[in-house]
């Protein structure tokens, strides 16, 4: 199953990928069915999650009924448990919205129109824009979910800068990027082209650059304030095997309170 999910990763254009995996992907978790596993998101159970990866395959990655992977169970869960945003449904800007998290998010905010979805070409986005060029005023949205996106955009840290362009002051984000912790800079080379040697130096054949421990200095330049959240560590041992959440930090941005009195100021000199 695992060399299947992979080679089908590594073959079909993704834009094919999105439109089959929803009924594709089920049909395949019928043999997974089980009590191991519980999916945060969708609620469904199985014995384990599906396995997943371009590269290196990932066991217990997959959750065959709403396509969430580890990553996006785990802000599931931090944003439950220790944000307000499931009640106060501020305005939320999901760029490159992944299907698990996104369907839910449009059942919580099926009343309200502060809830957007946008991708450069994604079907299943509601607006396309370049990230590196956001159509929306400055201060415009209150939370920011981006998820391993800016490994694929040419000029990461103008990418950084628009989005600290449109969050409001006191706002926050979740911006996470497939990390090599044990480099300690970034790598990145944009004369390389062929897909199998991005693949070889980069995990993927549409990534730019492998981020090293210098990613939290990025996002500083761009203004944020950052926090390297360990809540899977603090999860209990049960909650780590029946979610599969996996074990990378959560990346959360902050845009300080007093930075619209300086925006301000440098808009009137």
């Amino acid at each position: 199953m695992k060399h299947l999910i992979r080679l089908s990763l590594n073959i079909f254009p993704r834009k094919f990928l999105h439109r089959i995996a929803g009924w594709a992907v089920p049909v395949l978790g019928l043999f997974y069915k089980g009590r191991g596993r519980e999916c945060p998101i969708c609620g469904a159970r199985y014995r384990r999650f599906m396995p997943y990866g371009y590269v290196e395959t990932r066991e217990d990655a997959l959750c065959p009924s709403c396509l969430s992977l580890e990553r996006h169970r785990m802000i599931w869960l931090w944003m439950e448990r220790n944000t307000d945003l499931f009640k106060s449904l501020p305005r939320l800007l999901h760029i490159a919205p992944e299907q698990s998290l996104m369907q839910h998010f449009k059942e919580l905010y099926a009343s309200s129109d502060k809830y957007i979805t946008a991708d450069l070409e994604s079907p299943i986005a509601d607006k396309h824009f370049d990230v590196q060029d956001i159509p929306l005023p400055a201060s415009s949205v209150d939370v920011i979910i981006c998820n391993h996106l800016l490994e694929h955009v040419e000029d990461d840290r103008r990418a950084l800068s628009e989005l600290y362009r449109i969050l409001r002051p006191g706002g926050w984000g979740i911006l996470l990027v497939p990390e090599d912790r044990e480099r300690e800079t970034t790598y990145e080379d944009n004369s390389i082209t062929d897909p199998k040697e991005r693949t070889r130096l980069f995990g993927q054949y549409d990534h730019r650059r492998v981020y090293g421990r210098d990613y939290d200095d990025r996002l500083r330049e761009a203004g944020f304030e950052v926090e390297r959240n360990d809540f899977v560590r603090r999860l209990t041992e049960w909650e780590k095997r029946l979610y599969a959440p996996g074990a990378d930090d959560l990346v959360i941005v902050r845009k300080r309170i007093e930075d619209e009195s300086a925006n301000l100021t440098s808009e009137n000199e």
